[in-house]
């Protein structure tokens, strides 16, 4: 008999410790002649679902424009509307939905592109392109609806004019004419260099805004909004991406994406006091596991996790996720990149879960919990909920969690966010862009603690390069790759 060393067995246990019940794949659905992005290698983005009568749907984003799937019969998803972004092929990275009477609401954050409002109520037949301007909203990295207040929050967007917004505000009460309201940078002192995504009910909204951070703001009036609260500095900070609240609008999971950084919980029942608690994981052996997107349902957390897949956690205690399902979409190793699965979407009336791949397109798995439909919003904010007293925010640690870089991922002549946390002393910070070579192509100086926006030459090659960040009492670098 084969005798296995001690600390193989002791990997081994630890791994055997770790595996959760793999979701159940009911079927897939893609298209192999759609063409990849040209900086990230992706066909697939965004995944949104609709139920018309005993009908399902899937929604998916590709470079392409949007599909319509009917996965009424998951083994056997089949795409039956197809309707083309205004701006299409490689120049495409993202796209984001979400519906409303009806209609389906649609942006690219990429290109020429423009909003489109389509009528969805007879997919099986038609999908009707209503409105298709660039008028308001040319690009957009992601939208919200408040559906019960009628009003689109358009983040990271640009007008038809390219000029750029934090955050911006249309009222849907006529939904084929959205109006404009106001737009918003800074709240109550802190201006964000953008919001990146947000979550919107009764005009509370939890605003997602990169290496700014994380505020809860208040658009009772919209003109003159209340910031809540404003976190600008919390456990494993990276840049804050986006989140969803539990059922009872008590807790809030959020996701920095940042390689190697957990997802967070927050209490959010004290709106004006929101702590941070728990932090927790998709329990991979990589350092660079990363979480993207987000939803809650009933009593489920559903997390689209890049090259983890799938990931489901129970959240019958709100404040204690527990992992209990998980399915990989991506097999191969990870990277510095972002790769895999995109969004997750667990909304239809069957309960089958919906995930976009941004490589291999579209999953269907077998619902969880068949007896939750909708968005499963069942509360109130600030009713009926307890604030965690012990919950704290703690101060980072680590040296290297004063430079944050996005994207990693660039083309020549595109722009960097770097975000430098505060310092212990006033200190000169100046950057240097370095070639494989070894070579110092430009240095960028006054540099500033907060938002630096950087340009990258128009004249740079395509490949790997260094950004050594040097202030008096230390040096930090990080990789980006230029395509």
């Amino acid at each position: 008999m084969r005798k296995w060393p001690l600390w193989l067995v002791g990997i081994l246990c630890v791994q055997l410790s770790f595996a959760q019940e793999q979701a159940t794949l009911l079927g897939t659905w893609h298209n192999p002649e759609l063409v990849p992005s040209n900086i990230a290698d992706n066909i697939y983005n965004e995944i949104w679902g609709y139920a018309n009568g005993d009908k399902e749907y899937a929604i998916i984003g590709s470079t392409a424009g949007t599909h319509f799937i009917d996965v009424t019969d998951p083994s056997q998803p089949t795409e039956v509307q197809f309707v083309p972004g205004k701006a299409q092929g490689g120049v495409i990275i993202h796209r984001d939905y979400h519906d409303h009477n009806g209609y389906l609401y649609a942006v690219s954050d990429e290109g020429a592109s423009s909003l489109q409002i389509m009528d969805i109520t007879d997919i099986e037949d038609t999908v009707m392109v209503l409105y298709d301007s660039d008028e308001l909203i040319r690009t957009a990295h992601n939208i919200f609806i408040d559906n019960e207040q009628e009003k689109l929050y358009a983040f990271a967007t640009k007008n038809g004019l390219g000029v750029g917004f934090a955050l911006r505000i249309y009222s849907l009460s006529d939904p084929l004419n959205p109006t404009f309201i106001a737009e918003h940078r800074t709240f109550d002192g802190l201006t964000v260099g953008h919001v990146h995504d947000g979550f919107v009910k009764d005009n509370i909204a939890f605003l997602n805004c990169g290496w700014d951070g994380f505020l809860v703001v208040d658009f009772t009036d919209p003109l003159q909004p209340v910031t809540k609260t404003k976190l600008t500095n919390y456990p494993q900070k990276g840049y804050n991406h986006s989140g969803w609240p539990s059922p009872g609008l008590d807790y809030y999971y959020m996701a920095d994406e940042s390689h190697g950084k957990d997802m967070k919980v927050l209490n959010v029942c004290d709106l004006e006091a929101v702590t941070v608690g728990k932090t927790f994981n998709a329990r991979s052996i990589e350092s660079n596991s990363i979480p993207h997107n987000q939803v809650a349902v009933c009593n489920y957390l559903y997390v689209s996790y890049y090259y983890d897949g799938l990931q489901v956690y129970d959240i019958s205690d709100p404040k204690d996720p527990v992992r209990v399902m998980e399915y990989d979409t991506y097999p191969l190793p990870n990277d510095a990149s972002y790769r895999g699965a995109w969004g997750v979407y667990p909304f239809l009336p069957s309960g089958n879960i919906l995930v976009s791949d941004m490589q291999t397109g579209l999953y269907v798995f077998e619902a969880i919990d068949t007896n939750c439909t909708g968005l499963g919003i069942t509360g109130n904010f600030e009713e009926d909920c307890e604030v965690d007293v012990n919950s704290s925010v703690q101060q980072p640690t680590r040296v290297e969690d004063w430079v944050n870089v996005y994207p990693t991922l660039v083309h020549k002549g595109d722009w960097l966010s770097l975000q430098l946390s505060a310092t212990q002393q006033a200190v000169e910070i100046e950057m240097q862009l370095i070639d494989a070579s070894g070579k110092t192509l430009r240095t960028y100086k006054g540099l500033v603690q907060g938002n630096n926006i950087i340009t990258l030459p128009k004249n740079i090659s395509k490949g790997n390069y260094l950004l050594k960040v040097n202030r008096q009492d230390q040096a930090i670098v990080k990789q980006i790759v230029v395509q």
